[in-house]
């Protein structure tokens, strides 16, 4: 991960309104430099779910995430009637390295018009 996505992020990152984003946003890597440093949501692989707050990342989409709410979902089927239940596990991580490969999704926070 380099340094210099972080730097260039803090000139544009004042971008406040909708206009400005869409001005500011003219690759896909684009949209999660405006998210450095804000909280984001991350889906990945094998039904893991992730919040937080965004430090770094790279064209990989390795990324860096601090404060992080981890949610797992499984699904279990029960043996005498059938049913599906659905189980989440959550957990807090202060710091946590993704690896960009996992990555399904990436959701930048809402911004008001």
């Amino acid at each position: 991960m380099s340094g210099a996505q972080v730097g260039d992020a803090s000139a544009s990152a004042g971008a406040g309104s909708a206009g400005d984003v869409d001005a500011t946003v003219k690759e896909p890597l684009d949209l999660i430099r405006l998210s450095l440093d804000e909280r984001v949501f991350v889906k990945l692989r094998g039904e893991r779910e992730l919040r937080g707050k965004l430090h770094a990342y790279d064209q990989h989409l390795n990324m860096v995430l601090g404060d992080v709410e981890e949610s797992v979902t499984t699904v279990e089927t029960d043996e005498e009637t059938f049913e599906e239940i659905i189980k989440t596990k959550k957990r807090e991580i202060p710091f946590l390295f993704v690896r960009g490969d996992g990555v399904v999704l990436v959701a930048p926070p809402l911004r008001s018009t």
